[in-house]
């Protein structure tokens, strides 16, 4: 398993510079964030909650958002969660650092849905744990009794980072009656959720695991992450795990070690935006957005770079998954050559716990206007040519 990643820092850092075209990172267009919605809830958190969302507070997070998390989770999978299945974190990001915790030991096998989130990678990376691609086939694909040995399944159905690809409802279910009858926490991390372009997402793993058992206590093996970050802001750093009771206390026991109390204020914020409907009234506006944008990056990409690269265009998330079409290509080569062109992609072997994928790339498109994207693909074109050009 490779080691070591640094590609997230530079991408990051990228932004400093003026001159430079990042479609590396997932990240949402700032030019967008609803900051006076934000401005105003904040002011009414304060008056509503005084001194109280300043504190420390309870390690599990604020109860009234655990709250209206469990509610709204409720709503959307048609069966009955309760606070006790609810553990608000910083971010999604960290509810993947807490399951490493919790449940890796180091050869641990995990079967992750391939090429897998990078963020999972880095943060399950100390952990030192072995890797099995998932095949999401209902009837050929990951057996039964493949899963009865792994610690755990890591699942991105919606809009998968990196691929985009939308996972079929069929293949959800058959994965979700493996997992049970392997006895396996099956995890679903959902952060795209809200960004859906073409047609609806369909049903969560959990809602398909709440139509199954529709009465009682959530207990299921059912491990769900949400986040406002794509929705909202990012900068919010609000995320949950919903899960079973057993398994929101041992994340909990563990998260007293990362961060003692997440912060109050942001949670109290958080609850006023999501209570007064900004969610629903934002999040339309920004999918039409980042749609005309996803469509001009394949537009110019279909002119600049459809001789090399293959692809399909994603029916929601941020990012396109463009394959090699011209056997020379090796996209971490590739990458090097884009760095001198003041362009910046995240090349597929982050992507691979092996760092052996070099045949794709993943392109963001949410966080530029289609200007910028149509230039970054054609400084993308002009690294590809200089890049084929040094191999002959």
């Amino acid at each position: 398993m490779n080691q070591t990643n640094n590609i997230t820092q530079q991408f990051m850092a990228m932004g400093i510079d003026p001159d430079f075209i990042s479609m590396a990172g997932g990240l949402p267009a700032a030019e967008f964030y609803p900051t006076a919605a934000i401005a105003d809830a904040s002011e009414k958190a304060l008056a509503r909650w005084g001194a109280g969302a300043l504190e420390y507070g309870p390690i599990e997070g604020f109860a009234p958002l655990r709250s209206h998390i469990a509610e709204r989770i409720s709503r959307e999978s048609g069966r009955t969660f309760t606070i006790g299945n609810v553990l608000l974190t910083v971010g999604a990001m960290q509810g993947l650092d807490l399951l490493g915790k919790v449940l890796i030991d180091p050869g641990d096998r995990i079967v992750a849905q391939f090429p897998t989130y990078v963020g999972a990678l880095d943060a399950w990376r100390p952990r030192l744990p072995a890797y099995e691609a998932l095949d999401w086939s209902p009837e050929d694909g990951t057996s039964v009794e493949s899963l009865k040995t792994a610690k755990f399944i890591y699942t991105v159905p919606n809009y998968s980072n990196p691929t985009g690809a939308l996972v079929p409802t069929a293949a959800r279910q058959a994965l979700l009656e493996k997992a049970i009858e392997a006895g396996t926490w099956l995890v679903e991390d959902d952060p795209y959720l809200p960004l859906q372009y073409d047609g609806p997402a369909g049903p969560s793993i959990l809602a398909l695991h709440g139509r199954m058992e529709p009465e009682g206590p959530y207990r299921g093996p059912v491990i769900y992450l949400g986040t406002l970050s794509k929705s909202i802001v990012p900068g919010l750093r609000v995320g949950w795990v919903v899960a079973a009771p057993e398994m929101i206390q041992a994340l909990t026991l563990a998260k007293q070690s990362s961060d003692i109390a997440s912060s109050m204020l942001t949670h109290a914020v958080a609850l006023e935006l999501l209570e007064a409907g900004r969610e629903e009234a934002h999040v339309p506006s920004i999918v039409g957005h980042y749609r005309e944008r996803r469509d001009a990056l394949c537009r110019a990409a279909e002119t600049e770079l459809g001789e090399w690269f293959e692809w399909e265009t994603p029916p929601g998330g941020m990012f396109v998954w463009m394959r090699k079409r011209h056997p020379a290509i090796d996209t971490d080569a590739l990458y090097r050559f884009a760095l001198e062109e003041k362009i910046a992609f995240v090349p597929g072997s982050v992507f691979d716990p092996a760092a052996q994928l070099r045949s794709a790339m993943r392109v963001n498109f949410t966080r530029n206007p289609a200007a910028v994207l149509e230039e970054g693909v054609a400084r993308l074109a002009k690294a590809t040519r200089r890049y084929l050009t040094s191999n002959f």
